[in-house]
C-alpha cells in the first residue's frame, strides 16, 4: 500500500455538512513541488463561503477548502532548489490548505520565523496579504493618517491594527460587541467602539475629534459600509474586502434573506463621488495565485514590517474542521481560527 493523506473535501458547493474527511492516495512528489507536511492550516471567510457556493473563485465539482497552511517539508522535487527535507515553512494554495500533507511550488512557501509556532504561521499569509494590501496598495495609508478599521478583533483587522501601530498610522477600531473591546485594549488599542447603527457616526466622530478620516476598511458590508462612506474627508477611501453580513447563521444560504440584504446594500454613485471627492475600491485576493511574482513582492514587503507573530484565538484538532468553521461563521472568534494537524 502507498502513501496517503487525509483531507477535507466537499462533493459540491452549497452545504457544509457536505464537507467530510476522506483519505487519498498519494503519487510520488511532483518534480517542481515541495511535499509539505501540515502541522496547522488557517480558517478564513473565504472557507465558508466557498462551501456555501457564493465566492466567485468557488472550483467547479469537488474541491478542499483552504488558503493557507505551515509545516515542515517531508520530500523535494527534483527540479526544486533551496529547500530540503526538515525545513518549516508556512505557505498559500488556491483552495487544498485543509490537508494533512500538501504538494505545492515552492514560490509559494517562505520559510517560518524562527520562535513561530506553526499554528502562527497558518495564520500569518493571507490575513496579512489581505490587511497589507488594503492599507498600501489601494488605501494609500501613511505616518499621520486617521484609518477605521471594522472587525478589528478579527484576523485581518488585527493585522490592519498592527501595521498601523508600526507605521505610525492611527487605527480607529470597530468590533461587534463589549467583550471585544476589552480584548483590544488588552492588545494595547484603545480607541475603540462597538458597532451601534443608532450611533455609529456619533462614536467615529467622538474618537477623531477635529482630524480627518482618511481610510476605511470594511468586510461587513450593509449599513456600516454606508456610514463608513459618510464619514470619511474628501479624498478619503472605502477599500471593501468583505460581506460578513451575507453570512448565514446555519450550514445553508437563506437566499430569500441574502437577496432582501443585496437590494438593500450600499451603492456607490461616481457622480456623487466626484463631488464629494471620495472613492470606493473593492478586492478579493485570490487572483494573486496566478500572479507569483506580485505576491512574492507582497510578502517580502510584508516581512520588511517585522511584524509580531499573529494572535491565534482558537485551535481546533483537525478533525474538528466542522466545529471549527462553526465557530468562525458564530462571529464570536477573536484573531485566527486555526486547525492544528498531529505530527
Amino acid at each position: 500500500m502507498g502513501p496517503t493523506r487525509q483531507v477535507w473535501k466537499t462533493d459540491k458547493a452549497g452545504s457544509l455538512r457536505r464537507l467530510t474527511l476522506r483519505q487519498e492516495d498519494l503519487a510520488a512528489t511532483p518534480h517542481d513541488c515541495l511535499r509539505v507536511r501540515t502541522r496547522a492550516c488557517g480558517l478564513n471567510f473565504a472557507d465558508l463561503f466557498a462551501l456555501l457556493g457564493v465566492y466567485s473563485a468557488t472550483p467547479e465539482g469537488p474541491f478542499t477548502p483552504g488558503l493557507e497552511f505551515s509545516g515542515r517539508v517531508e520530500s523535494v522535487g527534483e527540479a526544486v532548489e533551496d529547500w530540503e527535507p526538515g525545513d518549516r515553512l508556512y505557505g498559500v494554495t488556491r483552495f487544498g490548505g485543509y490537508a494533512d500533507v500538501i504538494d505545492v511550488k515552492p514560490g509559494y512557501c517562505r520559510p517560518l520565523p524562527s520562535g513561530w509556532t506553526f499554528a502562527q504561521g497558518a495564520a500569518f499569509p493571507a490575513q496579512t496579504l489581505t490587511a497589507w494590501y488594503a492599507l498600501d496598495t489601494l488605501g494609500r495609508a501613511r505616518a499621520g493618517h486617521n484609518v477605521l478599521v471594522q472587525s478589528a478583533a478579527g484576523g485581518v483587522g488585527l493585522q490592519c491594527l498592527n501595521i498601523c501601530r508600526g507605521l505610525g498610522i492611527r487605527p480607529l477600531a470597530s468590533v461587534g460587541s463589549a467583550e471585544k473591546v476589552g480584548f483590544l485594549r488588552e492588545k494595547g488599542f484603545d480607541e475603540v467602539i462597538v458597532r451601534r447603527k443608532d450611533r455609529f457616526k456619533e462614536d467615529v466622530r467622538r474618537l477623531l475629534g477635529e482630524e480627518p478620516l482618511h481610510l476605511a476598511l470594511d468586510a461587513v458590508g450593509g449599513w456600516v459600509q454606508k456610514q463608513s462612506y459618510d464619514l470619511l474627508a474628501p479624498t478619503g477611501r472605502l477599500v471593501v474586502f468583505g460581506a460578513a453580513r451575507f453570512m448565514p447563521g446555519g450550514s445553508r444560504m437563506n437566499w430569500i434573506k441574502a437577496a432582501w440584504k443585496y437590494l438593500n446594500r450600499f451603492r456607490a454613485d461616481p457622480l456623487n463621488m466626484i463631488a464629494e471627492n471620495k472613492s470606493v475600491m473593492a478586492f478579493n485576493l485570490i487572483w494573486l495565485w496566478d500572479h507569483l511574482d506580485l505576491m512574492s513582492c507582497l510578502m517580502r514587503q510584508i516581512e520588511d514590517l517585522g511584524l509580531p507573530p499573529p494572535h491565534v484565538g482558537r485551535e481546533f484538532p483537525f478533525e474538528e474542521a466542522p466545529q471549527a468553521l462553526a465557530h468562525l461563521q458564530s462571529g464570536q472568534s477573536v484573531g485566527k481560527v486555526v486547525l492544528k494537524v498531529s505530527p
